[in-house]
């Protein structure tokens, strides 16, 4: 008998807007998530989408034979519930592949309105272990987006459990100091709720240390050494690009999860890009660690780890970054190509004669070109862009433009949709 090929995992990627997601699935995912609402937990996102917008990106990403996963994972309070029941009533009827969902009472709201629409249970319900995934999976779950600080070897305890079970992970994105969101600090801080969708990232400011005498009620500032920081809540970026081979053998994981929503087109572009090539790099057996850290090291971070996943919390000490907020990438975006391939928008100041690096959606052949606008060249596998004139859409020719200038430039050939510009930052 000929041997079944194993399943392939799904790669997911956050739909913050129509742009990202067209760009997400140009770049590789299989799948998107996203969402039009504030019962989505990340509403500065959804506020991008509307349903007619969110309609579109759903009959785009059909039409590329992939799916998309409308989050309604935040937390209702009671005054809400009849808008819930009408928010998932609409959803249903856009014809996504599942519905992201983070409580049980909501679960089962949407079993009843919608029966038809897979659920998928957010990485806000903690799911850790073997007996709290049965509960969801009773309930008629599909798949269990394991909390961030479930470990691989627990993730094979609950699929040899419940092998029925779809379990996803996040392997790349910003990680929450609490469990996976269960924070208050920005509610008591700023009013907005995490769980809600409105959170403020209140960790990632830097604070100052005081002490206070209780006999006299005299409070005095405390100076910390200079370089040291004072962000003793800012989490580290998750990055498990390297560890791709590890938790595909593992033979226990359905989907790997991007997080994002809210961050820039590029990294959408970058993350997808690169996790396919090592998703496609293992089927193909072959790793290429270098290349993967590479490419996401020209993202803006807040430094990497590999979180809980490989490794228990308590054997961890380089999850938390006590300097900084965010860091600059390793290379600066200087264009963005539109959907017509035609013409690119300013990022950041271009000039005339300098080589940008060309960044399109894998498996795309460049063609090498030079006329009188500019000429695309190849280079050690990569390739590259120089401006002869910067001509915008309305003719008009510039000696440089900066990123305040959003009127199209015109590129001397026709580039793939959606492609980047960069170049290495501060050269």
């Amino acid at each position: 008998m000929p041997q079944i090929a194993p399943k392939k995992v799904q790669l997911l990627s956050p739909a913050g807007n129509l742009t990202k997601l067209k760009i997400a699935l140009n770049y590789g995912a299989d799948a998107v998530y996203g969402g039009v609402s504030h019962f989505s937990l990340r509403n500065r996102a959804s506020k991008e989408f509307d349903i007619k917008s969110f309609k579109e990106g759903i009959d785009y990403a059909h039409s590329l034979n992939k799916k998309v996963f409308v989050t309604i994972n935040g937390f209702p309070f009671n005054s809400q519930l009849k808008l819930l029941e009408t928010h998932i009533q609409k959803m249903a009827e856009l014809n996504p592949d599942a519905f992201i969902i983070a409580t049980p009472g909501v679960v089962k709201l949407s079993k009843k309105i919608a029966p038809h629409i897979p659920i998928h249970l957010s990485t806000q319900a903690n799911v850790l272990n073997v007996l709290d995934a049965e509960v969801f999976y009773e309930m008629g779950v599909k798949r269990i987006v394991a909390a961030r600080e479930l470990s691989l070897s627990d993730a094979a305890q609950i699929k040899k459990h419940i092998p029925d079970l779809e379990l996803e992970i996040f392997v790349h994105g910003s990680m929450c100091f609490a469990f996976s969101g269960r924070c208050l600090i920005s509610a008591l801080q700023n009013g907005r709720v995490p769980n809600r969708g409105s959170c403020a990232n209140d960790c990632r400011f830097d604070y100052e240390y005081y002490v206070k005498n209780p006999d006299n009620g005299v409070m005095m500032r405390l100076e910390e050494e200079e370089g040291v920081g004072t962000h003793i809540f800012n989490a580290k970026d998750l990055n498990l690009s390297s560890h791709i081979a590890e938790i595909l053998d593992s033979g226990v994981i359905d989907a790997l999860k991007i997080e994002g929503r809210t961050k820039s087109t590029y990294y959408a572009g970058i993350t997808t890009r690169t996790y396919k090539m090592a998703i496609d790099d293992y089927y193909n057996n072959e790793q290429r660690p270098q290349i993967y850290q590479f490419e996401l090291q020209t993202l803006k971070n807040r430094g990497f780890t590999d979180g809980y996943l490989i490794r228990r919390p308590f054997e961890r000490l380089d999850t938390q970054n006590h300097s900084t907020a965010i860091s600059e990438g390793d290379y600066q975006v200087n264009g963005e190509v539109d959907e017509s391939g035609e013409y690119f928008l300013c990022k950041y100041t271009t000039k005339i004669g300098k080589a940008y690096e060309i960044i399109a959606p894998a498996h795309i052949k460049i063609e090498p070109f030079n006329n009188d606008t500019g000429k695309i060249y190849q280079y050690n596998d990569r390739y590259y862009l120089i401006l002869n004139k910067i001509i915008l859409k309305d003719n008009k020719e510039l000696e440089e433009i900066h990123s305040g200038n959003i009127n199209p430039v015109k590129l001397p050939k026709k580039l793939p949709p959606y492609s980047f510009l960069r170049i290495k930052a501060n050269q």
